[in-house]
């Protein structure tokens, strides 16, 4: 009889790990980061508080998130270390490198938008922002109507870019539209009066104003050009397996007491290298998130 058991028990360890084998093969990045021991993680070099440089290292709350899941997955697949290669993405070049395979999953400010979902896939949320603007405090500037007839800057390949040209439409506003190659270069276009106004993420906002040298000249506005979305970690398409792993291990992180002491880390403390706080508590749509992340449905 205990040899018979001892059969039933083999015969099922060897089921599961083929059914692990099996998920592994019919996931073309679990496959790749499997055979290689390699996972590409997709950065930003300063998206302040959640993706960014410092010391030339890539930091941020979202960079904890996916090192934190990146252990859990390392443990699934049964290796003792997955190594990170870290590839640094911006707006306009983030979706390709991530369809292309050369990023495996994208650490850092990426909405998760319908039509985004046409090109990607993405994780449960981490954070939920709006869409406000910036501007210099002595324009006295925070309605959307401030903005008509103004010169408006925001970022190539944001989603902000389509909310600013849609408020401009219907609302028949007169707003030069202007281009920039990234946020800081929009902000310092506010900053030297080239631009009235900055459009971007509410928390993006935020950490630019709180690193500027006098942050009270600027004024974030109260009026928003979109209700609060979601960012998500964003991995290939058509990977199902991939993402329900990713979100397996979230929801481990978001059911833990690692989450609340990543978001107190970055949201609540002083930030590297210059000891900046953001002061932003945990928002009750975001706390509910993470109580119950299935709740989140695309």
């Amino acid at each position: 009889m205990k040899w018979l058991v001892a059969v039933l028990l083999s015969s099922a360890m060897w089921h599961c790990a083929a059914a692990s084998d099996e998920r592994v093969a019919s996931s073309p990045t679990l496959s790749r980061i499997a055979s290689t021991g390699e996972i590409a993680v997709g950065h930003r070099t300063s998206e302040v508080p959640f993706s960014y440089l410092v010391n030339d290292q890539p930091t941020g709350y979202a960079i904890d998130l996916c090192l934190n899941v990146i252990k859990g997955l390392g443990e699934t697949l049964g290796l003792d270390e997955l190594k990170v290669t870290y590839v640094p993405v911006t707006p306009a070049n983030r979706f390709i490198l991530v369809r292309n395979g050369d990023v495996d999953i994208e650490c850092g400010v990426t909405t998760n938008t319908p039509e985004r979902r046409r090109q990607a896939a993405f994780s449960y949320p981490h954070f939920l922002t709006a869409t406000r603007y910036v501007s210099l405090a002595e324009q006295h500037m925070d309605s959307l109507q401030d903005l008509a007839g103004r010169s408006v800057v925001s970022t190539t390949g944001t989603i902000n870019i389509a909310q600013l040209n849609e408020l401009n439409r219907t609302e028949g506003l007169n707003i030069s539209v202007m281009l920039s190659r990234n946020h800081e270069e929009a902000f310092d276009m506010v900053a030297s009066g080239q631009a009235s106004a900055f459009v971007m993420d509410e928390i993006l906002l935020a950490g630019l104003v709180s690193s500027a040298t006098d942050p009270a000249a600027f004024h974030i506005s109260q009026a928003t050009l979109s209700c609060a979305e979601p960012y998500g970690l964003m991995m290939p398409p058509d990977d199902p397996v991939f993402v329900e792993l990713v979100n397996k291990e979230l929801r481990n992180i978001y059911q833990s007491d690692t989450i609340h002491s990543l978001y107190e880390k970055w949201f609540l403390q002083p930030l590297p290298p210059d000891n900046r706080v953001l002061n932003l508590p945990l928002a009750p749509a975001l706390a509910a998130i993470f109580a119950n992340p299935e709740q989140y449905t695309e």
